[in-house]
């Protein structure tokens, strides 16, 4: 029988700091839940908005796989490596810190703000090489469909990490129905509503909700609204 949880939007951290807004799923910096330190192999979902202008400054990782997905406005990132991008909306970013990496990420514009999630995954090799990469995808490819736009093969659809993970981007019309079948065994899913209303093995979710589900090989999901979701599929054990 599939294990589930409900984090509900109005349950998640918050810290404001001005510059910066953020709502964190998961245990970080100010917030921390014993019971809400991870989900599997998923460590950090925050969902962040950043002023115009502002940014965070250089700062080191290591041994984690670092995600950034802008939902409204241009990310620009700098990192030890030399690489300097804009990420836009559409856009996924990847960035494996391994051994070390030092980068810095800001609004790329100086008025409107920039609202972008930020995901860290525990990595399934320690001290690999630092790596970056981001891919564009079009906004059209994932309606009615779930685009995949992470996997752990470079040789697969979408950006590539270190973990036996799949992201799938979804906008869904309201009525539209499908089943999502899990990749691996003993992986799990963490569901977050971008936008909208839908029912994921039944359970009714709204705007920013995050469900997990595990001990499942599929589950349904329905739109009872018009809703953009992000699925990510990762290792319950790691």
């Amino acid at each position: 029988m599939a294990q589930t949880v409900l984090h509900s939007a109005n349950t998640r951290g918050h810290a404001n700091h001005g510059w910066l807004n953020s709502y964190h799923s998961f245990s970080f910096a100010g917030y921390q839940n014993p019971s809400r330190i991870h989900f599997g192999a998923l460590r950090v979902l925050n969902d962040d908005t950043v002023a115009g202008g502002m940014g965070f400054g250089r700062h080191p990782h290591d041994n984690m796989e670092i995600i950034s997905i802008p939902l409204v406005g241009d990310l620009e990132h700098q990192d030890s490596m030399g690489n300097k991008a804009v990420i836009r909306q559409g856009d996924v970013q990847v960035m494996s810190a391994g051994t070390g990496i030092a980068h810095s990420e800001k609004n790329h514009s100086t008025k409107d703000p920039v609202k972008f999630l930020q995901i860290w995954v525990f990595p399934n090799d320690r001290d690999v090489k630092p790596r970056y990469d981001q891919q564009s995808f079009r906004l059209e490819d994932r309606h009615n469909r779930l685009l995949q736009v992470v996997s752990p093969n470079p040789d697969d659809e979408g950006v590539w990490l270190h973990q036996d993970a799949w992201f799938h981007l979804g906008k869904l019309d309201k009525g539209f129905s499908t089943e999502y079948q899990l990749k691996k065994a003993g992986n799990g899913v963490y569901a977050f509503v971008l936008e909208g209303e839908v029912s994921i093995a039944g359970q009714a979710l709204q705007r920013r909700d995050g469900f997990g589900i595990w001990d499942t090989e599929q589950f349904s999901i329905t739109a009872d609204a018009d809703a953009e979701i992000l699925l990510m599929e990762v290792p319950m054990e790691f």
